[in-house]
């Protein structure tokens, strides 16, 4: 199909001639043609184009609406107004995916339905980073599809529906007191019941694995077939930076199946914490293997930096998500990792830090280890015994972000903040850290830690999916999270899960 440009006046013959019809874009006028012009009172070639405007049957509404272009058995109706969306190709603003997606939607309904685009595209975002990439063959285009409570991550004919809220079970591997076996199982069939249908595990994470094969088995003699279709174990391969044998990734990973007593993982995320080794990219090919296979059903990350997540994609990796921490103090992945991610399709997984009631220091990642909460509004840790003891390791590392970040004085500042939103909505200052971090762009879900057995926040965690935040409660928070350092070049960004890195005083994780 050629384009040309052609003054109105001059072209009018031809037009009149061929039927070809015109596309107004601005002070140029746009002339789609396979047809090679001499001079238009010449006989027209034999592969002319023989354009039509509406039919005859068309009402006097559609026609003053929409046209239809012909050529032999060819035809297309089209609206006469198109939506041209070259603005998506970058100078016109951020565009945030979903509701660019709705807003054409929004279009399409008032019977604008038709879309103009192009195949080429550069995309470079306000921090400066660019994103124009060669699109290569296998590179992943992910969609998401959402409703209230749970997330879609599809890519090509790889698909896991989870909830948008995931149980995070790292609480399993110590640290946070005795868990119980069958009381630990029987919180997850409460939580499983209440709607709460992903859970968040490890191989390095004590006995998670082992506990939800015993779980799977009890909700496979105990619920219905449609209740184990909603159910969800996403787990981690954390493996030491050594050469990457197919047998050995095979080998590791048949045993985190045999754990989770299932024959296919529903999610595989993978994490790796030396990037001066290269050998990540012989293990994610291995597992896009083992998916090839039916071992796996989706591939996804963990703490992968911007960087590397770029260069995975373009080895044609099929990944569906990149689980990073994210919270209202640590929005790391709001640059250029939900950049990128809002790009490719790629989405976030959250963890979250701090405990979704006052009673409950007990939720992490997103709520800071149960810093964000009411139980530390109004204290003033500096002096010995006079707040709550940061008796947990993950109390004690956000602890250090925190001063880090903007120091107590500011936290406190925005714990007053989170409060007044929270009041407003009749909820808890956990509940609107949650919810605000999960109305973030690229982001599918936000992962709060469970001490299975020991205590819970369901009605607290349910919470999340009916809340609101209006543009109030949004710029209100986003006011005092601005006024902290940017922690994006404090922290380190490589870190395992057993094993803290440290650039000053900071624990690391890895994000852009």
């Amino acid at each position: 199909m050629q384009l040309l440009f052609l003054p109105e006046m001059a072209s009018s013959t031809v037009f009149t001639a061929t039927g070809v019809k015109l596309f107004k874009s601005k002070k140029s006028t746009k002339l789609t043609t396979s047809t090679q012009f001499c001079d238009s009172r010449k006989q027209l070639r034999p592969n002319s184009v023989k354009c039509c405007s509406t039919t005859a049957t068309t009402t006097d509404e559609e026609t003053t609406r929409r046209v239809t272009v012909k050529n032999g058995n060819d035809s297309l109706v089209i609206c006469r107004v198109l939506n041209g969306m070259w603005q998506t190709s970058g100078g016109w603003g951020r565009i945030d995916r979903d509701a660019a997606v709705e807003a054409m939607l929004r279009y399409a309904d008032a019977g604008l339905s038709t879309f103009d685009m192009a195949d080429h595209f550069k995309w470079v975002t306000k921090s400066g980073y660019n994103a124009t990439r060669k699109l290569y063959p296998n590179q992943i285009r992910c969609v998401v599809t959402e409703d209230n409570r749970r997330s879609i991550v599809t890519n090509g004919n790889d698909s896991l529906e989870i909830c948008k809220v995931v149980n995070g079970m790292w609480q399993t591997s110590g640290g946070w007191g005795k868990i119980d076996r069958n009381n630990a199982v029987d919180a997850m069939l409460r939580y499983a019941d209440a709607g709460l249908t992903t859970f968040d595990m490890a191989d390095i994470y004590g006995p998670a694995e082992d506990l939800y094969g015993i779980f799977i088995n009890r909700v496979r003699r105990e619920r219905p077939p449609e209740y184990l279709d909603n159910v969800k174990g996403l787990t981690k391969w954390v493996p030491p930076p050594v050469k990457m044998e197919s047998s050995y990734v095979r080998g590791s990973i048949d045993v985190s199946r045999k754990r989770m007593d299932v024959p296919s993982l529903d999610m595989l995320q993978f994490h790796w914490w030396d990037y001066s080794n290269p050998g990540y990219l012989d293990a994610l090919k291995h597992l896009t293997d083992l998916k090839e296979e039916g071992k796996i059903k989706t591939v996804a990350l963990t703490n992968f930096d911007t960087e590397r997540l770029q260069i995975i994609l373009e080895n044609g990796i099929p990944v569906v998500s990149n689980q990073v921490q994210h919270s209202i103090v640590d929005m790391r992945p709001q640059q250029k990792m939900a950049e990128l991610c809002q790009l490719t399709g790629v989405k976030l997984i959250t963890s979250l830090s701090l405990p979704l009631s006052p009673s409950l220091s007990t939720l992490y990642g997103t709520v800071m280890g149960g810093l964000l909460s009411e139980k530390f509004l109004d204290t003033n840790l500096a002096i010995p015994f006079a707040g709550p003891p940061l008796n947990t390791p993950s109390l004690q590392k956000y602890k250090r972000m925190v001063d880090a970040w903007g120091g107590w004085s500011l936290f406190q500042t925005l714990l007053k903040t989170l409060k007044t939103v929270a009041s407003k909505h009749g909820v808890s200052i956990p509940t609107v850290a949650v919810r605000y971090i999960l109305d973030q762009p690229a982001v599918a879900g936000s992962m709060i830690g469970v001490r299975l057995g020991l205590a819970e926040h369901i009605q607290d965690t349910n919470a999340i999916f009916s809340l609101v935040l209006d543009e109030e409660d949004m710029n209100s928070i986003q006011e005092v999270s601005k006024k902290g350092k940017d922690l994006l070049g404090i922290v380190d960004h490589r870190a395992v899960p057993a094993q803290t890195r440290w650039k000053g005083h900071l624990p690391g994780f890895i994000h852009m």
